[in-house]
C-alpha cells in the first residue's frame, strides 16, 4: 500500500510540475518544417524561344524553363552548339 501511494504521489508532482513548466516558459520553441516553404505564385507569363514554341514560368524563383534543343543543334558526339546553329 505505501509503494503504491508514492508511486500516485510522484506521477501526480510529474504533472504539476510538468504543467507548470508549459505554463510559465518564456521562450517556447516554434518548431519549423526546413523543407516547408511559402508557395511561389509566378506570373502567367510566356517566353517565345527559337524554335517557336512556348515555355513558362516555374519553380521557387519563378524563372522561365530552358527553351527546347532543336535537333540540328546536337553534334554526332553529344556536344550541344550554343546558338543552335551549326
Amino acid at each position: 500500500m505505501q509503494n503504491r501511494a508514492f508511486i500516485l504521489i510522484f506521477i501526480a508532482v510529474v504533472f504539476i510540475l510538468g504543467g507548470l513548466l508549459y505554463i510559465y516558459n518564456p521562450n517556447p520553441t516554434e518548431y519549423e518544417n526546413p523543407k516547408e516553404k511559402e508557395p511561389a505564385v509566378c506570373t502567367m507569363e510566356a517566353k517565345l524561344c527559337s524554335d517557336g514554341s512556348y515555355v513558362g514560368r516555374t519553380g521557387p524563383n519563378c524563372e522561365f524553363t530552358a527553351c527546347p534543343i532543336p535537333p540540328d543543334a546536337i553534334f554526332e558526339d553529344g556536344t550541344v552548339n550554343a546558338n543552335g546553329s551549326q
